[in-house]
């Protein structure tokens, strides 16, 4: 269980006292229950479930951080991290929870006035009072729970109606508010901290990331990572190939790169290393399989299921939307991984090392299950917003009277603790980020910003969306990909969808390219900590992320205009799309990493400049860039192939043996002959 200094047996208490009794608001409201007559408004209900989640913030994050550096350092030599020393629970966090908890509360008895009486605009000044400090506290708690930089943006978002008429420039003016009544607006409104992100987050969001904490905590993570190990653990490179497995699994449970590289990492990262990997490769691969699990199904990240109230679908229809992409991006990176292992002459793990795959598959039947059952009930149950529960709910009664599977009471109160620490970093976040919509809402701007948008641009579709993936890129770096997500769902997707893009495709762009910045210098978030744990210079494993994900660049643009790669067409043409991206991903993945996969063969210059090409004309949706860039393709791979007369393509010199910055490595023994490629 996880422990710490700040979260002491008492505060846990607390923690789990809160956290039970949002989940089971949540679970009264997507039930219909109405248990005790509560039948409750809609910001009544949003109100409570910040009533809940809101003070849970003021216990589990410090006023201030521990450094990323920090955390990444306290991993021991046994691979175990060891957390480090918050200061405890101050007088001040206590006076924060109190407040959150009473302002809420407050607004929530109030949820019937507030609608009847229109007090968004003329309040009682008891509710004006709690509005301004409703407005500190969320952005208080988005500094504790997103940083100091999504903070700053925030604030000054929702400050911006104060002189909206009064700007200079014509396409930011906009609707003027007087400081009450744009405190009245902020807290009071249907637009902005109980605007559409946390009305998703509030009734589908919860049971999702339940579902998620509790894969984890009964024993699914060691599950995939375990069956990762049989399938790939034996190809070349197979220590790689089972990071960008595991990582997928992993990421997709908790849809946070960061957390995810500090989970897996001290595991796949060390194994790496051991192989022949270099310390800077091996943090690259870990970074950029890790944040790929905010794109894959079926649980994706909290951004997805945002995208259910912006672009009004069924998440079971963002779910198929994702696939495609999601194997394309993971498909890059097993490619890249598997050319960087043939050139290196890297061998797998000795398959009496490995775990087998069927009793690896059988004993970990539980989470198969619940995949399978999340999966099916989500395209067959009535209320995708419920289906996370029942899940649960299997998962839990399994680990309990699973012979075999310890799931007692000190199990059952760190996965208490643990959802309460994700809940509330979620609802913290999404509330915060209201107030950027709000702000942007109130004034009418967001819908002025789309239309000038395109006229700046006039009808070049590809000229908006590289505009759009650069300003996705640079709110990546000082936002988490839900609020950049939030703000360029207002501001820039509807320009892109009036100039002809897929709804599903240009709300996917959006995600894709938010989340770009977690492996991307100069921040690269994921790469930076990889590159701690695999003790490798920070700014060349993010160029190594950058590297290994470059797939991930290109797709975005690729779906954006052939909608057909977000199933957004005939079933013929979504067959044939994915045919033709899967060769496109082959030919970039062997363009940049200099190996024709499966042919064993190194690609000179020309070659992959040529195979770059034509595997990203494949991308395209019309018969002649598709024609021609299979003849690139080809003729780039069967030229080398005539050509180039390399043996067993292993770079002089090298050898699979552990890297020499991995001092506190064990020697590996001498790895079996293994396979070329999976």
């Amino acid at each position: 269980m996880r422990t710490d200094d700040r979260v002491t047996p008492f505060w846990r208490a607390v923690v789990i006292v809160l956290t039970v009794l949002g989940v089971l608001l949540a679970m009264n409201q997507v039930f219909f229950w109405n248990l005790l007559g509560l039948s409750l408004l809609t910001n009544s209900y949003l109100y409570l479930v910040m009533a809940c989640f809101l003070p849970v913030v003021f216990v589990v994050n410090p006023l201030r951080k521990v450094p990323l550096a920090a955390k990444v350092g306290a991993a021991q030599e046994d691979g175990e991290p060891a957390p480090p020393r918050e200061s405890p629970v101050r007088w001040y966090d206590v006076a924060l929870m109190v407040a959150s908890a009473a302002v809420c509360t407050y607004f929530a008895v109030n949820g019937t006035r507030i609608k009847n009486f229109g007090w968004e605009f003329m309040a009682p000044t008891a509710a004006t009072v709690a509005a301004f400090v409703l407005w500190a506290i969320v952005l208080e708690v988005l500094r504790r729970t997103g940083g100091t930089a999504v903070t700053v943006i925030a604030l000054l978002f929702s400050l911006y109606p104060l002189v909206a008429e009064r700007l200079p420039i014509g396409v930011l003016q906009g609707v003027t508010y007087d400081l009450p009544t744009l405190a009245q607006v902020h807290a009071m409104g249907a637009e902005s901290v109980l605007g559409l992100p946390i009305q998703t987050a509030a009734t589908i969001l919860v049971g999702f990331l339940v579902f998620g904490v509790a894969l984890q905590h009964t024993g699914g993570a060691d599950f995939f990572h375990g069956l990762a190990m049989s399938v790939f653990g034996r190809y070349r490179g197979g220590a790689a190939k089972v990071s960008v497995a595991s990582s997928a699994a992993m990421g997709m449970m908790s849809g946070s790169a960061v957390s995810n590289v500090l989970t897996t990492g001290p595991m796949t990262i060390p194994a790496m290393k051991r192989s022949g990997f270099s310390p800077t490769y091996a943090g690259g691969i870990e970074a950029t399989a890790s944040s790929g699990g905010s794109i894959t199904p079926p649980i994706m990240g909290t951004a997805a299921f945002l995208m259910v109230s912006f672009v009004g679908v069924p998440y079971t229809e963002i779910l198929v939307a994702a696939t495609i992409p999601a194997i394309l991006y993971f498909l890059g990176i097993y490619l890249q991984v598997d050319g960087y292992a043939a050139r290196k002459g890297l061998e797998g793990v000795p398959a009496d090392r490995l775990p087998r795959f069927l009793a690896t598959l059988v004993a970990g039947w539980p989470y198969v299950l619940a995949l399978v059952l999340l999966t099916g009930l989500l395209f067959v149950s009535g209320s995708e917003a419920q289906v996370p529960y029942w899940v649960v709910a299997v998962l839990l009664a399994v680990a309990v009277l699973r012979p075999g599977v310890r799931f007692g009471p000190r199990e059952l109160t760190a996965f208490l603790v643990e959802c309460g620490r994700t809940l509330s970093s979620i609802i913290g976040i999404i509330a915060g980020v209201g107030l950027i919509v709000g702000g942007l809402t109130a004034t009418g701007v967001s819908l002025s910003l789309a239309r000038e948008l395109v006229a700046l641009v006039g009808d070049d579709v590809v000229l908006i969306l590289i505009a759009g993936a650069l300003t996705c890129f640079v709110l990546g770096m000082g936002m988490t990909i839900s609020a950049a997500y939030v703000f360029l769902a207002i501001v820039m997707v509807p320009a892109v969808v009036d100039l002809g893009v897929n709804p599903l495709a240009a709300h996917l762009f959006v995600i894709y390219w938010a989340s770009v910045s977690y492996i991307t210098p100069p921040v690269g978030l994921a790469a930076f900590a990889a590159a701690g744990v695999a003790k490798a210079p920070a700014m060349a494993t993010s160029l190594a992320a950058m590297r290994l994900g470059a797939v991930k660049y290109v797709v975005p643009f690729g779906f954006a205009l052939n909608p057909a790669l977000v199933a957004q067409d005939s079933p013929g043409r979504i067959a044939l799309a994915f045919a033709l991206s899967l060769v496109g991903v082959y030919a970039l993945a062997s363009a940049i990493e200099g190996w024709t996969v499966g042919f064993d063969r190194r690609m000179p210059v020309l070659f992959r400049l040529t195979a770059a090409v034509g595997g990203f004309l494949l991308f395209l949706p019309t018969a002649l860039p598709a024609v021609t860039g299979l003849a690139l393709v080809a003729g780039s791979v069967l030229l080398t192939f005539l050509t180039v007369r390399t043996g067993t393509g292993a770079e002089p010199g090298t050898r699979p043996a552990p890297a020499a910055e991995d001092d506190d490595a064990a020697p590996a023994p001498t790895p079996a002959a293994a396979p070329a490629a999976l």
